[in-house]
């Protein structure tokens, strides 16, 4: 086995410390934190290249935590979209990917990766880039689907296929073929030349100046107790909300049992008994809102949910007791219970905010057609 030096382990860790840490400013700063989640995920392997260094199993904890920004950045269109049109094809375009990642997953075809693009992820940045100067609720359902179209056509399926179905790379390729890098170049200038005098002067006056931070929540919304008076009111376990949940972290957590040690249990194992976490933390959600009982902060709302889950669990297996199939080791079902919690506690956190704009929406339908 080769030795990894001291410096080799701290790139490492700083790589994968970067790939979990940024996603999480994407619900403040959509953009320039999904691209530096986008950057990092392209240069990392780079970075481990360079160094002489081939960390075992990468490719797998790579496409597991792509699955992870993206997650994050999903959950942030909860709180963030107000073109409802844009959101439900971007809710499309994300499970579609995901369903398509786990299936892959668990069969190596790689062609799955091209049947099921990541088209979420340009849109998402399309989306965003957009709103830094435009309000998003001047462009119809009909320009985002557009856009989404065009972006799985043009850009997703050719990169899909160079990157998971021919499997070349990208820095190899320039290196080896002297005529790709000045074609490279000149379709970067007439790109930029079609986007200056062709795009730029048919474009809407801009709304507002260049903003990066997320817009403020809805008045009405903006608060953790109007959140928990909602699910007080409105919440339910037996909802389409939970089996969101339930299907977002279960299938989440299938890829990571692909790639993390210590797992004894089956695909299937894994998701139902993650899903029975869900569950239960979707009853704790509605048993604190319906008792008014709220936790302002995110962060510290994350580790109290992560305490209980982690007591819930300690407790169950105090019950029924450890050692049989199905087990997970602690490390591991530590990091699972952090996954729960983390996009539990968003989700619960930021699904009132789009149920106001879904009520606000039918509203003006009723208006409009009264």
């Amino acid at each position: 086995m080769p030795v990894v030096s001291t410096g080799e382990q701290l790139v490492f860790l700083l790589v994968i410390g970067g790939r979990f840490v940024l996603p999480l400013f994407i619900p403040r700063f959509p953009l320039p934190a999904i691209i530096a989640c986008l950057v990092l995920d392209g240069v990392d392997q780079t970075i481990f290249q360079s160094m002489g260094y081939d960390p075992p199993g990468y490719q797998g904890y790579d496409k597991a935590m792509d699955v992870f920004y993206l997650a994050i950045a999903y959950i942030s269109t909860l709180r963030n979209w107000q073109q409802l049109g844009a959101f439900r094809i971007g809710r499309f375009l994300y499970f579609y990917r995901l369903v398509g990642v786990v299936s892959f997953e668990l069969s190596q075809v790689r062609a799955l990766l091209l049947i099921f693009p990541n088209t979420f992820e340009y849109f998402y940045i399309a989306y965003e880039a957009v709103r830094t100067r435009w309000n998003n609720r001047r462009f119809s359902f009909r320009w985002w689907l557009w856009c989404a179209g065009l972006i799985w056509v043009f850009v997703k399926l050719p990169q899909e296929w160079w990157i998971h179905v021919a499997q070349l790379d990208f820095t190899e390729f320039m290196a080896d073929n002297a005529w790709a890098p000045p074609l490279l170049l000149a379709l970067i200038v007439v790109a930029a030349l079609i986007l200056w005098f062709v795009v730029r002067p048919r474009l809407l006056p801009a709304d507002w100046s260049f903003k990066i931070a997320a817009d403020p929540l809805p008045p009405s919304m903006d608060t953790a107790e109007e959140q928990a008076e909602w699910h007080a009111r409105f919440g339910s376990m037996r909802s389409w909300a939970t089996v969101e949940k339930v299907v977002l972290v279960g299938l989440i957590s299938v890829v990571y049992g692909q790639v993390l040690p210590g797992i004894d249990s089956s695909p299937l194992q894994l998701f139902i008994g993650v899903g029975a976490v869900v569950v239960v933390n979707a009853g704790f959600t509605l048993f604190m809102a319906r008792r008014s009982r709220t936790i302002a902060s995110l962060g510290w709302a994350f580790l109290a949910r992560l305490a209980a889950n982690v007591a819930l669990v300690v407790a169950a297996e105090l019950l029924v007791g450890a050692g049989r199939p199905g087990d997970v080791d602690a490390p591991t079902l530590l990091f699972f219970l952090g996954l729960i919690s983390l996009i539990t506690t968003l989700h619960d956190r930021w699904r009132p905010v789009l149920a106001v704009r879904v009520m606000a929406e039918r509203a003006e339908k009723a208006a409009s057609s009264a």
